[in-house]
């Protein structure tokens, strides 16, 4: 993780360098604003209006967050487990081992934290901590793979998980209508296993795609300005080719029709809804044309792309940004990722926060009112408890559990 990487240098005589070296820390930073972005977004997408009452097109924060923000958490998964196993491929050993044991430790502790909202109300934001758990399982393996290899299974997985989900899904119990909860859990383990993995709003065998991705980009240089541009320009093209590919299926190729033909018995959704509010984690399986889809949380090839692509496109610019140099534009930029960053942070502490509250007595503004309250309450909490206590609470209970666990797996390969 050293600093000295091939950052671009726009000194000149007359003035000071735009762009700079950047070390850990600002690196370090600039993930932990990305993550209070995606904090914001999905409080929005849980708080805010879907849609404008009058013309019923989706709202403008709806679209910029529905699907993104969520996706966002899952590439920075991916992200934080290139960090912890070094960001370089694991060979058999004790290290390994403790890494390995140290992911499962995280998956069942956040997997507990997200079971213990289940009493929770869905209808107000589905838990996504149960998938993102089994999601750190899933990842146990890709830590022994070659970078290179490990770009093979990113796209195969993109690719490969939405169609397997499509044959398997007709065959497996409907997902449940309530929270996760320890209840469900010991009730129907397999109709639980079934919608963690394929059937829930957060399907953990396709949204592995994402955490593949972050572990990618985990191993690259991200404190390279060229490394961020880079990172930023593939993130656009991603979404643009998976905008124009759908267009193009659905359009020229013939696909609407043939999705209007097979939803026409259906009364209470159109293919109109579909592509423009998207779905709940998966399409209907009557019929392949639904994988041409890049509608928020279809979980279709073109969703995972342009999500990724969404993900890429904010990290790129948020690490950019920490290279500016120019003293009153520094600033502004510090000004901006301080408080992003604070909320980064603690995101498990502010997410859970958040759930209980919108679950509460307490949430009985308006939309935009409580918004605007919860952000406010979110980045002064956060400010104060990073300059004093540090480390969330539950973000340190996650930790605490972690580094005993690999603590222990080193002592017992080194007696």
């Amino acid at each position: 993780m050293s600093a000295d990487m091939d950052n671009v240098d726009t000194s000149t005589p007359t003035g000071p360098p735009i762009v700079r070296r950047v070390d850990r820390s600002e690196r370090l930073t600039a993930i932990d604003a990305v993550r209070g972005l995606a904090v914001f977004g999905m409080i929005a997408v849980h708080s805010l209006p879907a849609y404008d009452e009058t013309t019923g097109e989706p709202t403008w924060t709806y679209s910029l967050a529905a699907g993104r923000a969520s996706a966002v958490f899952a590439v920075l998964a991916g992200v934080g487990i290139a960090f912890l196993s070094r960001r370089r491929r694991q060979t058999r050993g004790v290290e390994a081992r403790s890494i390995a044991w140290a992911l499962a430790a995280r998956a069942v502790t956040i997997a507990a934290i997200g079971l213990a909202l289940g009493f929770t109300d869905s209808t107000y934001g589905v838990v996504i901590l149960v998938a993102y758990g089994a999601m750190f399982f899933l990842a146990i393996p890709l830590i022994y793979l070659s970078t290179r290899v490990l770009a093979v299974v990113t796209v195969v997985l993109t690719v490969g998980t939405p169609l397997l989900s499509q044959v398997l899904r007709p065959a497996l119990p409907q997902r449940f209508d309530a929270q996760l909860s320890f209840g469900l859990l010991w009730d129907d383990p397999a109709r639980f296993l079934s919608d963690v993995m394929f059937t829930g709003e957060f399907p953990a065998l396709v949204w592995t795609s994402y955490v593949c991705l972050g572990l990618l980009v985990g191993r690259l240089s991200l404190t390279s300005l060229r490394t961020a541009v880079t990172l930023a320009a593939a993130g656009l093209s991603m979404m643009v080719s998976a905008m124009l590919a759908s267009k193009a299926i659905l359009g020229p190729v013939g696909g609407r029709t043939r999705l209007e033909w097979v939803m026409a018995p259906d009364p209470n959704r159109t293919v109109d809804e579909f592509l423009t509010f998207g779905a709940d984690g998966t399409v209907p399986t009557n019929s392949w044309w639904w994988l041409g889809l890049s509608a928020p949380h279809t979980g279709t090839p073109l969703d995972l792309l342009a999500t990724m692509g969404s993900a890429l496109l904010v990290l790129g610019g948020c690490l950019a940004l920490t290279h500016v140099t120019r003293p009153f534009w520094s600033t502004v930029v510090r000004t901006i990722l301080a408080p992003l960053a604070a909320v980064g942070s603690m995101s498990l502490t502010v997410y859970v926060g958040h759930i209980l509250f919108v679950n509460s007595d307490f949430d009985h503004y308006g939309p935009t009112e409580g918004y605007v309250r919860q952000a406010v309450v979110i980045v002064l909490l956060a400010l104060a408890w990073r300059a004093t206590a540090g480390r969330g609470p539950l973000e340190g209970l996650v930790r605490a559990v972690t580094t005993r666990v690999r603590a222990n797996v080193i002592a017992r390969g080194h007696p």
